[in-house]
């Protein structure tokens, strides 16, 4: 599929026309079951005194009614199915002409000890999670962030074979969140985990058979009792019996019961997402690998989990007279269910984790390959072990209007250090992020916005939004330092990619020089690979002195009282700075 939108405006007809025949079918369904109800109702007060055809009318219009009501609601939530895709399809042509700004931000992501992720529009308004995400769970939404955040360089091209096949599946992947945006959790995965890690059986292995003999016994013992052969009041004794065993567990039973409610549903909705995981032919490794996770000695988890689910509802629906006195009383019913809930979880309880965490991680890597799928033009960078960081042709930032943005080409060798100046607004900053967020999304495993691109997989580290805070009583300047003593120390462990804007802004321009300078000749003396900007053009003398440093800048030029950015990155020394002729056009000086 080359052209993701007319794709998605495919699917908004096809939804669209699914939708409309289930209104009508929805109606019919509804009229039928009162017409099956008024039909049930009049046959029996015609027929009021013949007694066997009362009957048959009333079991023929009750299992009628109640096929009816099955199918209605079977088709309700096929409805909903429709209804959530037919979203998606719409959310995705709205984002692709730039209306995703109020779609989820991600700033909870956001932390300023992080190597990279409050710097780089990774989160917040206009970022790229906020643009890429599409997860449907929450478990999902902190896998996709930490995906954005890991700094990972290993595995890269197994994450870009998984999203690659990822993304032609637009239609497993549609129906995958939709199902997932249906699953209303009242407890979260990491606290059901939590509590199968810790939960403590009671039961003893005796109740395996002793609730099969009492129940036989208690068939028994009402037959004898109601044909008179023993005394009728021995039927009242063994009911008394038998809620008497019951209630020695009552306590914990109702424990077990409080729990198990939570997660029923969780565990209902969850076998949909895996069912459709299994179900699937996959290629790539990794997909495979995660898809091996959820298969324990053949079985499939969905399986597991609806097996469970039964249990859980038989627990669940004991609240009615009869569960509680002639089910426990007669046939033990607590403790029948409580032993197979128990026993599926001491042989299951431990792989719930590695469910869950699957179900996770295609909710996540959906939105990956949805990335790729969107963007057929953007290219996943090749990876090299060549003397080059970086080698990109058309290089341009991912989140800019595609008839607006200039794009760049990049070469930055490992261990070289590039100085760029340029006036205000002429595209130093934009172009510090679009480095930086091809680093990030091809460590992810995403395809890059360029034509090409050759990369040897580093670690991104940045310093380029520093802020005080008034929490730590920590002024700029302190705050600034403490950053670049966190990048200092991060690159005597391994290498790392850095990048820089504007650094020592919070003392004078002397004191900024003579320190900028000395920590750009630490980082190139340590064998650094990065790129600082800067306004101060005295830095770039030291390219002059050390062959490592190369210098580049972005341009601006005022024309008939006008000024005109062209964005493109040059290699020297920017001349030409605007910030005066800003002031005075603006009447502010």
């Amino acid at each position: 599929m080359n052209n993701p939108i007319q794709f998605y405006k495919s699917q908004l007809e096809t939804h669209q026309q699914t939708l409309d025949s289930f209104k009508l079918k929805l109606t019919l369904y509804s009229l039928s079951r009162v017409l099956v109800y008024v039909g049930g109702v009049m046959g029996i007060y015609n027929y009021f005194h013949e007694f066997q055809i009362v009957i048959a009318i009333a079991l023929v219009s009750v299992t009628l009614f109640l096929i009816l009501l099955s199918k209605h609601s079977n088709l309700k939530a096929k409805r909903d199915l429709f209804r959530v895709l037919l979203k998606i399809n719409k959310e995705e042509v709205e984002i692709a002409s730039g209306n995703f700004h109020d779609r989820f931000k991600g700033l909870q992501f956001q932390d300023p000890h992080h190597y990279y992720s409050l710097d780089v529009d990774l989160f917040g308004r206009g970022s790229l999670f906020q643009y890429l995400n599409r997860t449907a769970i929450d478990e999902g939404t902190f896998v996709l962030a930490n995906a954005l955040t890991a700094n990972d360089i290993d595995n890269i091209k197994l994450r870009q074979d998984a999203i690659k096949e990822l993304a032609l599946l637009p239609e497993w992947r549609q129906l995958y969140t939709a199902k997932a945006s249906l699953v209303e959790t009242e407890t979260p995965a990491n606290i059901i985990i939590n509590w199968l890690k810790t939960y403590k059986k009671f039961l003893p292995k005796v109740m395996k058979w002793l609730p099969i003999i009492f129940g036989a016994a208690s068939v028994l013992i009402i037959v004898l009792g109601i044909t008179k052969i023993i005394p009728i009041d021995y039927i009242g004794y063994w009911l008394l019996l038998g809620l008497t065993i019951t209630g020695i567990y009552l306590k914990k039973v109702n424990n077990l019961a409080m729990h198990t409610t939570k997660v029923k549903d969780t565990f209902r909705q969850y076998a949909q997402l895996l069912d459709q995981i299994e179900n699937k032919d996959f290629a790539s490794s990794l997909l495979k690998a995660k898809q091996s996770l959820i298969r324990s000695n053949d079985v499939k988890a969905s399986k597991i989990f609806k097996s469970l689910s039964k249990s859980l509802d038989a627990l669940d629906n004991r609240n009615n007279l009869f569960s509680i006195f002639l089910g426990n009383g007669f046939f033990l019913w607590d403790i029948i269910q409580s032993y197979k809930i128990e026993r599926w979880l001491e042989t299951y309880a431990h792989k719930v984790e590695d469910w869950f965490e699957v179900v996770s991680f295609f909710d996540a890597y959906n939105s990956l390959g949805n990335f790729d799928f969107n963007h057929p033009e953007y290219v996943f960078p090749e990876i090299t072990n060549n003397e080059s960081a970086i080698e990109a042709q058309s290089l341009g930032h991912p989140l800019l209007d595609d008839a607006k943005r200039i794009d760049s080409d990049v070469k930055i060798n490992n261990e070289q250090f590039f100085i760029v100046t340029g006036a205000n607004m002429a595209g130093k900053s934009t172009f510090l992020r679009t480095i930086s967020l091809h680093i990030v999304m091809a460590n992810t495993g995403l395809p890059v916005c360029a034509k090409s691109s050759q990369y040897s997989p580093v670690k991104l580290i940045t310093s380029m939004r520093t802020t005080d805070s008034l929490t730590d009583d920590s002024s700029y300047f302190f705050s600034e330092l403490t950053r670049l003593k966190f990048i200092v120390d991060a690159i005597q462990k391994e290498p790392y990619f850095i990048i820089l804007d504007e650094i020592l802004k919070g003392t004078n321009s002397t004191d900024k020089a003579i320190g900028s300078r000395k920590f750009v000749e630490k980082l190139v003396a340590g064998n650094a690979t990065g790129i600082i900007a800067t306004h101060d053009l005295s830095l770039c003398e030291i390219e002059t002195v050390l062959e490592d440093v190369e210098n580049h800048y972005f341009d601006a030029e005022i024309i008939d009282d006008e000024l005109f950015f062209d964005y493109k990155f040059k290699k020297g020394i920017c001349q030409n700075m605007n910030a005066s002729f800003l002031l005075k056009k603006m009447e502010i000086v």
